[in-house]
């Protein structure tokens, strides 16, 4: 399994990389995590049934990766891999993003002979709407392209991924696996009494693309009589131009910003809260969503990509159309002035990431995944 990012480095692809190692481990499998160095972390570590071995990529960041460190990734361990390959004879390689580490399972293909599998994470996938990544995905387009051909699959996690993937290789097919949740490591909300305000929760990076500038447009707009708290678990770049915000709309007391926390200290926050939102502006199926959905929240999200997969509109949230500040009114209105409604959204919640979204099942679909291409002769079709 390769992924420049491993907890505690970065969000929702290194989540991912983290809790199908461990399920892998669990039904027998041997993972390997080939990933980047941070700190005093171990460079080697032997835990769980997993092997971890981070080197070193000039990682400058815990919570976000730049293209400079992407790309000191991509060229570290295309030069060590293979080695290391010699040494644990993987049967199948995993690489998580077809850029960075796509062209190292491309590699370890030719030097190692073991096929390789591609999963998308959005920000790899032309026509995601990341612009700090836009002119490398220009350039590395044809190489994209070349790298999916020759994988055994190429998976994306939402539908949504699949169909903006196609559109940039129309001939290449791409199957879907749903992102997953710690369904069984977050009890769910034990009690859906009403407080005096409407607790709001946002989990992950303060970026442009998570579109928290509508919702605080959104929020300044509601009523005077509706008392509400937004709680903003992460951190990023856009902080102080949403802070800038707030105070413009004189509500700056009403946010509250709690920095990243420890994995283990989020399901507290979950329950406690009234809803989940996310009002990006584009997104795959992020884990704090369907971890929110496993805390039996309801949600209030964008109608895009894989977040319209997870949320069923009336059902376990609502959902509103990007960039619409008057929809986010609306929902937001609608579930503040409903405790019942919101009780039924979060229990359907709950019922939805277990069903759905849990690690366990979304394992046992890749692990029929990889037998097949290890099954499969050399130069088939991939699939």
């Amino acid at each position: 399994m390769i992924n420049h990012e491993y907890p505690p480095l970065g969000g929702g692809g290194a989540n991912a990389t983290y809790h199908i190692a461990h399920a892998l481990a669990k039904l027998g499998h041997q993972p390997f995590v080939l990933t980047a160095a941070w700190g005093r972390l171990p460079r080697i570590e032997y835990a769980d049934g997993i092997t971890v071995r981070r080197i070193f990529a000039f990682r400058q960041h815990k919570d976000r990766c730049s293209v400079p460190e992407m790309i000191a990734f991509m060229l570290s361990a295309g030069l060590v891999a293979p080695g290391l390959a010699r040494h644990w004879r993987p049967d199948v390689v995993l690489a998580f993003a077809g850029i960075p580490s796509g062209p190292v399972g491309w590699l370890l293909k030719r030097t190692n002979g073991a096929p390789y599998a591609i999963a998308l994470q959005g920000g790899d996938v032309p026509g995601f709407d990341v612009p700090e990544l836009a002119r490398w995905r220009k350039l590395a387009s044809g190489v994209l392209r070349r790298i999916w051909q020759d994988a055994g699959a190429v998976v994306a996690s939402s539908q949504g991924f699949a169909r903006l993937a196609h559109r940039h290789a129309p001939d290449q097919p791409i199957g879907v696996i749903p992102a997953g949740a710690d369904v069984d490591g977050i009890a769910p909300k034990e009690t859906y009494i009403a407080g005096p305000e409407l607790r709001l929760l946002f989990v992950g990076r303060l970026v442009h693309q998570k579109g928290l500038d509508i919702l605080i447009q959104a929020l300044a707009k509601l009523p005077h009589t509706l008392p509400w708290r937004l709680v903003l678990a992460g951190d990023g770049p856009e902080w102080t131009r949403l802070a800038g915000l707030a105070g413009r709309f004189n509500f700056a007391d009403r946010m509250h910003v709690r920095g990243w926390l420890d994995k283990a200290a989020l399901p507290p926050i979950y329950r406690s809260a009234d809803v989940f939102v996310l009002p990006a502006r584009e997104d795959g199926m992020p884990i704090a969503l369907l971890e929110a959905m496993a805390a039996g929240l309801p949600i209030i999200a964008s109608k895009v990509s894989g977040m319209s997969e997870a949320v069923i509109d009336g059902i376990n949230g609502l959902l509103v159309a990007k960039d619409d500040i008057d929809g986010w009114v609306k929902a937001l209105t609608t579930l503040a002035e409903n405790p019942a409604q919101r009780e039924v959204m979060g229990r359907a919640s709950r019922v939805r990431a277990e069903t759905y979204f849990s690690w366990a099942a979304v394992t046992r679909t890749w692990v029929d995944v990889l037998e097949h291409i290890i099954e499969k002769p050399a130069g088939g079709r991939p699939t």
